[in-house]
């Protein structure tokens, strides 16, 4: 079984950590980011570790990923949200590529902080893959070696406010609030052959007890080898950057029939808006203050297990 890790807080320091069978036990080593875990023989101090080292009681579960790192997502990702969207999935040509900000990542179990301005605030479950290795020119990655480039898979919520996304025609903004971007509880590190199995990797979300999203991560439209090959002849990442990649059907936006959208277009943005917003405000689904959203993502057999978030949805104070 792949190792689990946690960055914690302990008697007022941030350490690292990796689970066993005894509980939590302590790395050696002093690693102040993700990227210098990987970089500095993180992956190797806890492997050695989990063979004996002390045992510990964390304070409290940190995000894994801390917010030097880039923080890359993929749009429309899952041929089960483009259906619920009104799309085709053999008709998308284009990996789509966005950014939140890294100042909206918290642990897996802190609120979720609703702006007063935000009405429609809603969720998305998705499967973050952690670079090992980052690059400064374009790459060749296969699924033969994803393993090399790859170090470690997380669950992320990429929590959107879709009023803020329609009305502003952006994703950043809609996405970058603070607290918008839960990660872990656990970094993952998967075996090249436990990496093997990532289609296997079930994506659950629930609001309330309630099940909102269920999907394998094999329902991905473009697969982890190709989207990292792509952003490698794009843009330079490090050790330690974070490719959040798109979530599967069940969100609560629920577009317009065609009809609809077509009437939509005669009219002014505002107007267009206007009608937009009265036909979401209806839904239930859209997140309310005081329900607990649950996340969790794991193969079926359980051997790979990256844990569960626990968010309670809270308005700005």
């Amino acid at each position: 079984m792949p190792l689990k890790i946690a960055r914690i807080e302990i008697a007022g320091a941030v350490r690292w950590a990796v689970d066993s069978s005894a509980g939590l036990r302590l790395l050696s080593g002093d690693y102040p980011t993700t990227r210098a875990f990987f970089e500095n023989g993180g992956p190797q101090d806890a492997a050695q570790v989990a063979q004996g080292g002390d045992i510990v009681e964390a304070d409290r579960i940190l995000s894994p990923v801390t917010r030097d790192a880039k923080f890359i997502c993929q749009a429309t990702n899952y041929a089960s949200h483009v259906r619920e969207v009104g799309g085709d999935p053999d008709a998308i040509t284009n990996n789509v590529f966005f950014t939140k900000a890294s100042s909206c990542i918290v642990p897996a179990d802190a609120a979720i902080i609703r702006p007063p301005h935000v009405r429609l605030l809603d969720y998305e479950i998705e499967l973050g893959l952690v670079l090992k290795h980052g690059w400064d020119g374009p790459q060749e990655i296969t699924e033969a070696n994803l393993g090399d480039w790859i170090g470690g898979l997380v669950i992320v919520n990429d929590v959107t406010a879709r009023d803020v996304q329609i009305s502003h025609m952006q994703f950043h903004k809609s996405k970058s609030y603070r607290t918008f971007g839960p990660v872990g509880p656990w970094l993952v590190l998967p075996s090249p052959e436990e990496l093997a199995r990532w289609r296997e990797l079930e994506l659950v979300l629930a609001v309330d007890g309630e099940q909102r999203q269920r999907s394998f991560a094999g329902d991905m439209i473009f697969k982890p080898a190709e989207t990292l090959t792509e952003l490698s002849r794009i843009m330079d990442l490090a050790a330690g950057d974070l490719i959040a990649t798109g979530t599967p059907g069940g969100v609560a936006l629920h577009p317009p029939s065609a009809f609809v959208q077509a009437l939509a277009g005669f009219l002014a943005p505002a107007k267009r808006f206007k009608a937009f917003m009265k036909g979401q405000l209806p839904r239930p689904a859209y997140l309310r203050d005081g329900q607990l959203m649950t996340a969790a993502i794991r193969t079926q057999d359980g051997a790979i297990d990256l844990g569960e978030q626990r968010n309670l949805i809270q308005p700005a104070s």
